[in-house]
């Protein structure tokens, strides 16, 4: 509370800043009272207790020690006998500001370990939950998909893999009048944590971005995704995905794991339009053979559509550090139509044939290593639930006066190296089982693709986006017109394919009857 001087009367006025942290003042009443403060319209400031206040007791002896005398300002704080028009409880004031800092360390450190062990269990950090998804009534662990929300995250997805970024989705979904998540959530009556908009069908980019990019569609919780600098410091910082926790099979999924994971790659190779606003629908994808630079896509109005053409962007008219990687759009899209076509008619032709190459083509040793460090990560773990034991019977028994503070300092010191040794090798070995299992979703991504092209009328950006990983376009031997250009075309999952001839698929056939080795096909 303020006492604020009106028409030469002392008014109160009250300031209440709910929810947010005393640790910081960028807290929306505290401002507007401070700026009636420094405006000379305040003659005192009341609150319960100093903690009210605030919890940083260096800008708190900032505001009272030095802000406030400066401008004439009384303080007084009621709970702590605090008012520095007469001087009483001053002299405490400093080391009452540190203990109200230190309740807020501490309350941060036990907010952190509750979190910590939540996660331990298997259970979700943040009780947020994203648009698409409902808490049970009764239940509030269990999410339920909110069909109308997710009918609209699905239709996100399916824009960013037909070739469309988080602006153009955003203009789609206002065109359509689709309500923003939280004008959704004001026209059911679920609370939401920002206030109802003006507009209720503008969506903004980073509402599509923060879609696109959360993982728990796929039916995980992600624990771990972002931090604070400190408890002071409210600077979130997002966590590289080793540091996140996964926990899969939490709730039903929204989007495929393997959309969500083309979606992903597709977003780190952003497409922007050229300046007449056309794209190709190999824009990001196609780079140099020689350099590895992307070959950027030329449009202008004084080009016909089959003038169109790609150039590597090293080339610089002839003062960058590469040669000129040059071809036309229309015959690009003539290539890899033909491609895809082709590889499409072989699967659907020779199917265990392709599954028959690409086991080939993960070697037996491999599999062997994966059998191998799936043990080494299922161990790791049961070691380290092991050690969380004894650390703790260990505790007790230190407690109990079992055993000296020396060699428990010892005992506890090892085992929590074991520990920080093994959870760096288990994370280190689920990233690379997570690989290969990503590898397994995309060969299945591929082949339900490939599956509906048996009769390819052109090429489609969700297609192009489906199937098409990398394409590396050689520069001509011969600089002519009509001279051919080599282009390499890098499929998902599989890469670079050299598909075998009518002979050779013989050849294969035959090997695969002698072969003991099981061809599995993707459901």
């Amino acid at each position: 509370m303020a006492y604020a001087k009106k028409n030469g009367f002392l008014h109160p006025q009250f300031f209440v800043d709910d929810g947010i942290s005393g640790t910081t003042f960028d807290r929306p009443d505290f401002l507007r009272m401070q700026q009636m403060v420094e405006d000379g319209a305040v003659s005192t400031v009341i609150v319960k207790d100093l903690s009210r206040f605030g919890r940083n007791y260096l800008e708190v002896g900032e505001y009272l020690e030095i802000k406030y005398p400066t401008l004439g300002v009384r303080f007084i704080a009621i709970q702590e006998n605090v008012d520095t028009l007469r001087e009483s409880g001053t002299e405490m004031m400093p080391f009452n500001n540190i203990f109200n800092e230190w309740y807020a360390a501490q309350t941060s450190k036990k907010i952190r370990a509750v979190q910590q062990m939540r996660a331990a269990n298997g259970k979700r950090v943040s009780p947020v939950v994203p648009y698409g998804y409902k808490k049970d009534p009764d239940n509030r662990e269990i999410w339920y998909i909110d069909e109308p929300a997710a009918e609209v995250v699905r239709k996100i997805y399916a824009l960013c893999l037909a070739g469309r970024g988080p602006m153009q989705i955003a203009r789609q979904l206002e065109k359509e009048r689709i309500l923003t998540p939280t004008a959704y959530y004001n026209s059911i009556g679920r609370a939401a944590s920002n206030p109802p908009p003006a507009d209720p069908y503008r969506w903004s980019d980073s509402s599509v971005e923060n879609i696109l990019a959360n993982r728990q569609y796929t039916g995980c919780t992600v624990n771990f995704l972002s931090t604070t600098v400190s408890y002071k410091v409210h600077k979130v910082i997002y966590r590289s995905p080793e540091e996140q926790q996964i926990i899969p099979n939490t709730q039903e999924a929204i989007i495929s794991e393997d959309m969500w994971l083309r979606v992903q790659e597709l977003r780190e190779n952003r497409r922007r339009p050229t300046a007449t606003g056309r794209t190709s629908l190999f824009s990001g994808l196609v780079f140099c053979a020689d350099c590895g630079a992307k070959l950027h896509f030329c449009a202008a109005k004084s080009l016909k559509p089959n003038q169109e053409h790609f150039r590597c962007s090293n080339y610089k008219s002839g003062r960058g550090t590469c040669q000129v990687h040059f071809i036309r759009n229309v015959v690009l899209e003539r290539i890899v139509f033909e491609a895809v076509r082709y590889l499409a008619d072989f699967v659907h032709r020779y199917e265990p044939v392709f599954l028959y190459l690409l086991e080939k083509k993960t070697a037996v040793e491999q599999k062997a290593e994966w059998q191998k460090l799936r043990r080494t990560v299922e161990n790791g773990h049961k070691r380290i639930r092991e050690l969380d034991m004894l650390i703790s019977r260990l505790y007790e028994d230190n407690i109990a006066g079992k055993i000296s503070d020396e060699r428990y300092a010892r005992m506890a010191a090892s085992y929590e190296d074991e520990q920080k040794q093994l959870e760096k090798t288990v994370a280190d070995g689920e990233q690379t089982l997570r690989e290969a299992e990503q590898k397994k979703v995309d060969v299945q991504m591929l082949l339900n693709t490939l599956r509906q092209c048996t009769e390819l009328k052109e090429l489609t950006p969700t297609i192009v986006n489906s199937l098409i990983q990398r394409i590396e376009v050689h520069k001509s031997e011969k600089p002519h017109k009509h001279n051919r250009v080599k282009v390499d075309i890098y499929f998902t999952a599989v890469g670079l394919i050299d598909l075998p001839t009518e002979q050779e698929i013989v050849q294969i056939m035959e090997e695969m009857r002698r072969s003991p080795q099981n061809v599995r096909l993707p459901a």
